[in-house]
């Protein structure tokens, strides 16, 4: 006679369809959950990861960050995804819908958010350590060094700092050390400088690397339009082979240094200093600013030309002048008239 009651074996099919079942419900609602977008603020989120931290800490630094998430649920992932001890160390940016998938993909990944630092033709080294002062996302460590121990720190011990480092953008990520950025741009300026240098012209009156990075500077600064680099290059070369003096104001107003307050005076020329180039032939000591390639170029190779004087128009532009009178001609057009 047939029973009602379930057998043995068929209640162990029941559960175990009802088991497997459950399993897939929270299968499906694991991988849900993996790939839905965390909650959170609806701008960027940055996340800093320590070197030596563990999964849980990362997990935990996520939500303190401000994502919307789960720190237990979030290291569960990281431990059970096998990845755990693949994270890298950096900084990230976690963007609005990141789903736990992905942000685990960037750490292993190592996909840091870079932040920028910009260089300016021109600027000193006084300008640079200003600009690193102000930048947030760079670790300054050189403010305590003198500019002797920084130098010794990036490997070019008894240089000066001035003009070294190559005006260009560098990307870093956030937190990184301005060291390591101004060793690559200290690095950058010496691969520029060495492919400058071995273009140079059998009569090229510079005798070193330094000479160019020093006459390079003193064209950065002295030309208002780019085309007029390769001239006013020409005229200070040529003044270098008659070995007269170079009597250029920006290496005057460097040799000021903060006491220049804008208005160059006549016994500020007079005043004998190693960067007062009226005084003294020859280039100066140092290089007075960072010259972009361009300057270095327009130094090692120069316009071919007799020039001996150059004087502004007053619209960035030079007029350039083979002779004294012809120079004072121009001195008197472009300047004193437009002084009266």
């Amino acid at each position: 006679m047939a029973s009602g009651r379930r057998s043995p074996s068929g209640r162990a099919t029941l559960w175990l369809g009802r088991g497997l079942l459950l399993l897939a419900v929270l299968l499906a609602g694991c991988y849900w959950w993996i790939q839905h977008p965390m909650g959170g603020p609806e701008t960027p989120v940055d996340l800093e990861v320590e070197s030596g931290e563990s999964a849980r800490q990362v997990a935990q630094a996520t939500a303190d960050a401000g994502v919307a998430v789960s720190p237990w649920l979030l290291y569960q992932w990281f431990r059970w995804s096998g990845q755990s001890r693949q994270i890298r160390a950096g900084s990230y940016e976690i963007q609005p819908g990141t789903s736990p998938a992905q942000l685990l993909r960037k750490l292993v990944d190592g996909d840091q958010s870079l932040a920028r630092l910009r260089l300016i033709e021109g600027w000193t080294f006084r300008q640079i350590r200003a600009e690193l002062a102000r930048t947030p996302t760079l670790r300054v460590e050189s403010a305590t060094l003198s500019d002797e121990a920084l130098m010794a720190a990036l490997g070019s011990p008894g240089l000066s700092p001035e003009g070294r480092f190559f005006p260009d953008t560098y990307s870093y990520a956030k937190g990184s050390s301005d060291l390591a950025v101004l060793r690559r741009a200290h690095a950058a300026m010496r691969k520029r400088v060495e492919t400058a240098w071995s273009q140079r012209e059998a009569d090229s009156p510079l005798k070193s690397p330094d000479e160019l990075l020093t006459l390079a500077s003193i064209v950065e600064k002295e030309t208002g339009r780019a085309e007029d680099r390769p001239m006013v290059a020409s005229v200070f070369v040529n003044r270098l082979r008659l070995r007269m003096p170079l009597q250029t104001d920006p290496t005057v107003i460097y040799g000021l240094g903060e006491r220049f307050d804008g208005n160059l005076r006549r016994k500020d020329l007079l005043a004998d200093t190693p960067y007062n180039t009226y005084t003294r032939a020859g280039l100066p000591p140092t290089p007075i600013a960072m010259p972009g390639r361009d300057s270095l170029m327009a130094a090692i190779q120069p316009a071919s030309s007799k020039a001996l004087y150059f004087v502004a128009r007053g619209d960035g532009t030079s007029q350039f002048s083979e002779t004294l009178a012809d120079h004072n001609r121009a001195v008197d057009k472009f300047q004193r008239k437009a002084a009266r």
